[in-house]
């Protein structure tokens, strides 16, 4: 028997149809603007006012989900791959349907109120710790906050230490649940974070030793002493179940999760999202990614990224189903074979990937299959181009070559992909959009935006750009002259991307400085982001206002910062240019050498004498592979010690005795 009928998705589903063709996708507001910046623009079906909710009952992601656990009890909600010891493999899913969930949920919500309770804390809210990967506890711990009016702090475990500990202390977090192998973490920082008295395993702790012998009875005796109590989440459940009492449900401006955002030149930035936030910004994604109640999606972007997030609200919204891979990534298409996801959203770095190992299986095999393969694309890429029809579906070709290829990734049900975090190049997206034969859209948001405000709309077959704004966003294009970026630029407008929308944060947490920086008295958020924006009111992201780098994961780099750091500490190096874009995933760097100490350093590594007066010589020696990898491996060094992310490390380098001179035009006068 077919579910019952659900208000947001008929809306979201009334509200999918792209505008009439020639039609802009975003309409400039007729007399907004104002000297120094463009007109408003808003998206061509909310001029009038920006989008809040699909549904007017629905004003909470608590509400949207007790919703579909109404609606729909017994669909599958939450599914993982176990781990058997005995074959070391990961097993089929299993999952849990929604009761399920809705049950669990509650039940943690309120021991966690009784625990917290029981350690000292009196507020009425605050917020928990969420320390692991994407798993199907992860989200259970999250409905549970929300079930009693708290919100969650995610911690993103691949930041280190120092960014766990600064976390932990700015949010004054007093419970932190985890996967087991961070507990060890947690208590070695323990003496430097006084406000931490509990910390959850996400992971059984008990399983039938005998006494004295169980992790709980262990982590727990090396905890005592700290002032730490460990419990496991079924302990938490087992209390809350026992405590009967009821929901204490959040109203839509109370906040549903504080996001640390990666700092580019400081500790990261506490982004502080509301519930209205989180509705609104699931509004737009339903509308967007046309989802469904038999949907089903593979979660494994970061679950510490709003991007990922909002896509489980939408599925949790929608009555879907969301599976959770089984952590090692390189093994994804694995995880998608099994799920064989509807809905799929990736980021440049995996979608390169896809497209690498797609031609090579087809458009540069050889022989007839080659032929064939380069023969459908090109048919379809022609397609995709026509100026009065565009299509990236063929009737034969989908049936025949596309979807066989598809199906080697489990993608051959998926009916909408979304790029995200950095932006996909042009002609991969193409190449991807017939391979797929779907709607493959790239869009555009940050966390301060709750990762919506720009995105491409169905129909709209071009690239290299992020669409149209959303349905919950408004936009305007701010001068930045010292770029030369205006808004009266022709044939477009140019300049800072400014932001205002239901979706948009409302402060950064405990940093007035910060917001005001960020946010103007009118309340437009200022996105760092140059843009341009078309006849059809489709922007593209052309450069940034500061001098920060976006890598292919979504990270933000400082490079002026790690160019200093690496001159500073490295006598052999004079000069430094350290590069990257939102095409990869590391930086490089270009280096001058100072010859009278590159001289006898590269000496010891050669294993030959190199003579700092000999610029032949020196030149020789600084472009041996040899010593350049040395290199690598001395800035690695530096960078270890400077607490450097793994991603703000320099992977590869070139050196030269003079790179930047006025004469090459790589240096100015000044």
């Amino acid at each position: 028997m077919a579910p019952p009928s659900l208000l947001a998705l008929d809306r979201a589903r009334e509200l999918q149809a792209p505008p009439p063709r020639g039609a802009p996708y975003s309409v400039p507001l007729p007399g907004t603007a104002t000297q120094g910046r463009s007109a408003v623009y808003r998206n061509w079906r909310f001029q009038d006012e920006l989008l809040q909710t699909l549904d007017p009952s629905i004003t909470t992601m608590h509400d949207a989900f007790e919703q579909s656990a109404k609606r729909v009890p017994t669909n599958r909600c939450l599914g993982h791959r176990p781990y058997d010891p005995v074959t070391k493999t990961f097993g089929q899913y299993v999952w849990q349907d929604y009761q399920t969930v809705q049950r669990r949920r509650a039940n943690f919500g309120v021991g966690l109120v009784q625990l917290h309770k029981e350690a000292g804390v009196t507020e009425k809210t605050y917020g928990v710790g969420l320390y692991c990967n994407n798993r199907p506890e992860w989200q259970i711990m999250d409905l549970a906050c929300m079930s009693q009016g708290l919100y969650s702090v995610s911690i993103y475990d691949t930041l280190g230490p120092e960014a766990t500990e600064y976390i932990i202390n700015h949010a004054n977090l007093a419970c932190v649940a985890t996967s087991l192998n961070h507990i060890p973490s947690l208590l070695k920082l323990k003496p430097r974070l006084p406000s931490l008295k509990l910390i959850i395993s996400l992971d059984p702790l008990s399983e039938g030793e005998q006494s004295g012998y169980s992790k709980a009875e262990i982590l727990n005796a090396l905890a005592s002493d700290l002032g730490v109590k460990i419990y496991s989440i079924e302990d938490v459940e087992t209390l809350g179940g026992m405590t009967h009492q009821p929901y204490n449900p959040p109203r839509p401006d109370d906040i549903i999760t504080i996001n640390y955002t990666s700092g580019t030149t400081g500790n990261p930035k506490g982004v502080v999202l509301t519930h209205a936030n989180a509705v609104a910004a699931a509004s737009s994604s339903l509308i967007v990614a046309r989802q469904a109640t038999d949907d089903v999606i593979c979660s494994f972007l970061p679950l510490a990224h709003i991007y990922q997030r909002v896509g489980e609200h939408s599925a949790l919204w929608s009555g879907a189903a969301i599976g959770y891979f089984h952590g090692n990534i390189a093994e994804l298409v694995d995880d998608l074979k099994l799920v064989r996801p509807t809905t799929f959203s990736g980021v440049p770095r995996l979608y390169n990937r896809f497209g690498g190992a797609i031609k090579a299986a087809t458009v540069n095999q050889p022989g007839v299959k080659g032929a064939l393969s380069r023969h459908v694309v090109s048919t379809k890429l022609a397609a995709i181009n026509d100026p009065v029809a565009p299509s990236n579906t063929h009737a034969i070709w989908d049936r025949l070559w596309s979807k066989k290829v598809v199906a080697a990734f489990g993608l051959d049900r998926c009916r909408t992909m979304v790029s995200g975090s950095a932006p996909i190049d042009p002609s991969l997206h193409q190449f991807l959009r017939v391979v797929f034969a779907n709607h493959f859209l790239q869009g555009y948001g940050l966390t301060e935006t709750y990762a919506v405000s720009l995105a491409q709309l169905e129909g709209d077959f071009s690239a290299g750009n992020c669409g149209a704004v959303a349905q919950t966003t408004e936009v305007c294009l701010q001068d930045v002259p010292d770029m030369e970026y205006l808004s009266t630029d022709k044939p477009f407008p140019r300049g800072e991307l400014l932001i205002r929308s239901s979706t948009r944060f409302r402060e950064y947490f405990k940093n007035e400085a910060e917001t005001t920086k960020a946010i103007d008295a009118d309340g437009w958020f200022r996105s760092g982001d140059i843009c341009t924006v078309d006849e059809l009111g489709r922007f593209r992201i052309i450069d940034r206002v500061k001098n920060v780098l976006k890598l292919a994961q979504g990270e933000y780099i400082s490079p002026e910062r790690i160019e200093n750091v690496y001159l500073a500490n490295c006598g052999q190096l004079a000069t430094a240019y350290v590069h990257g874009d939102s095409h990869q995933s590391f930086l490089v760097g270009i280096f001058g050498v100072a010859p009278d100490q590159f001289a006898p350093w590269a000496s010891k590594v050669l294993g030959r004498s190199v003579d700092m007066t000999d610029l032949k010589a020196v030149t020789e020696a600084a472009e041996d592979p040899k010593v350049r990898k040395a290199l690598v491996k001395e800035l690695e060094k530096i960078g270890r010690k400077n607490k450097f992310n793994s991603y703000e490390r320099v992977k590869a380098v070139r050196l030269f005795v003079e790179p930047f001179t006025i004469e090459n035009e790589l240096l100015t006068p000044t």
